[in-house]
């Protein structure tokens, strides 16, 4: 009898320095303002997010599921410096976004769906990664290593959020690692 290959969540760490902010298996850390928490759930309460081999999905819009616009935030604050990594997979035309301490940073099919239509390094329809450097609540934020937005200003502290717009998102290898 053959053993079972392991999946690519199961083969995925992060990186040295930095902690998952997604276990992988399901929404533990994550949940709807003000107080709905997905701990150990494998989707939301409206079906807008899942977890799935490593990703979270935010799956696209279907009326019967709830509000067109919804928001995912993780259930902890980063007051401190930190750099977050993370890659995302855009169906064609996708809109999402990924929130830092509250402020979006836009997230979708960048070609089609803009605003930085001009990126040289974007993959449509395949993993890119998104690299949030913040310092002194000023957040550097690159895709594929071209800016996106040089200096993003931050409130002080905050969670980190997903947003469902348009189309389907997929997030995976979500990290995060606090600066002195």
């Amino acid at each position: 009898m053959t053993a079972a290959l392991p999946t690519h969540a199961e083969r995925w760490k992060p990186e040295r320095g930095f902690v998952s902010l997604n276990n992988g298996k399901d929404l533990t850390g994550w949940g709807y303002k003000p107080d709905e928490k997905f701990d150990g759930k494998t989707e939301a309460s409206d079906g807008r997010y899942t977890a799935k081999d490593g990703m979270i999905v935010v799956n696209d819009y279907a009326p019967a599921r709830g509000p067109h616009l919804r928001q995912l935030w993780t259930t902890r604050e980063f007051p401190k410096n930190f750099i977050l990594k993370l890659q995302f997979r855009a169906s064609v035309n996708a809109d999402s976004g990924i929130f830092i301490r509250n402020p979006q940073l836009q997230c979708r099919d960048y070609l089609v769906a803009g605003p930085y239509k001009t990126l040289k390094k974007y993959k449509p329809q395949d993993w890119n990664q998104i690299v949030v450097t913040v310092k002194d609540n000023v957040a550097h934020c690159t895709c594929n290593g071209e800016v996106l937005e040089a200096a993003l200003k931050l409130p002080a502290t905050g969670p980190i959020g997903l947003e469902a717009d348009r189309g389907q998102m997929e997030y995976r290898h979500i990290q995060l690692k606090e600066l002195p």
